[in-house]
């Protein structure tokens, strides 16, 4: 949404705003750690009042996008990830949308048999051969979040072709006609243990968001166990919820 588009019979103007402030942080044209324009001058971009001025910025400073700096004025955040609940996309994804470039490190990937509890999430028989690829996820080299990620063998054995350091699961499926049609996901907080943090360059007992997703295929039949832990302090959800 551009200025142009701002339309005075749709949304809340400060909403609309802040969708326009919202593109210029992702896109870049407003840089980290640099100070966006004044009120006043944002008053006269946009023709609106101080007060829908004033609310657009909060809403961005509430979820972590801007940050008011006494004295000084407004700054834009370093970026953080936002994940957005009821899209279904890959870390990857998430990443790229905002500007940044997605990475990983494999830490192991191999068959398991004895993985009873994943297999029942699965739905597949108590010791089917189960593909476990564990990755720390990077954003632009910054360690974000560690992917426990498990795949039933028939899956498996079409992404350990891959180099799983740098694939992009849903890309990979895709090119196998093998689509996602949905996924249910459960968000805990949790504390890192040491050998979290050592991971994540973070200190031991810091906070983590941890994502657990269950994904179906188009004929709902599972395909994904994922359990992945995230850095609070580099990613975080946004909710929209409407009435």
């Amino acid at each position: 949404m551009s200025i142009n588009q701002i339309n005075p019979k749709g949304d809340a103007l400060y909403l609309q705003i802040k969708d326009v402030l919202i593109e210029r942080i992702q896109t870049g044209a407003w840089k980290s750690n640099t100070l966006i324009p004044t009120e006043q001058a944002l008053i006269k971009e946009f023709g609106v009042s101080r007060t829908t001025i004033r609310q657009a910025i909060t809403i961005l400073v509430q979820n972590g996008l801007l940050e008011k700096k006494q004295g000084h004025g407004t700054i834009v955040k370093p970026h953080q990830l936002v994940g957005n609940l009821g899209q279904l996309k890959g870390f990857a994804e998430e990443v790229m949308e905002k500007g940044q470039v997605p990475s990983s490190k494999v830490i192991r990937a191999e068959f398991k048999y004895n993985l009873f509890h994943e297999s029942e999430m699965l739905q597949v028989a108590e010791g089917s051969p189960i593909l476990l690829v564990e990755r720390i996820r990077f954003a632009d080299e910054t360690p974000v979040a560690l992917e426990r990620t498990c795949w039933p063998e028939s899956i498996g054995k079409l992404l350990i072709q891959h180099d799983l350091n740098e694939a992009k699961y849903y890309e990979i499926l895709e090119n196998y006609q093998i689509y996602l049609n949905k996924a249910q996901e459960r968000i805990a907080a949790i504390n890192a243990t040491l050998d979290e943090a050592d991971s994540l360059a973070i200190r031991p007992g810091e906070a983590l968001l941890e994502m657990t997703r269950l994904s179906y295929g188009l004929n709902d039949h599972l395909i994904e166990y994922t359990k992945t832990k995230y850095r609070s302090d580099q990613y975080h959800y946004n909710i929209e919820l409407k009435r």
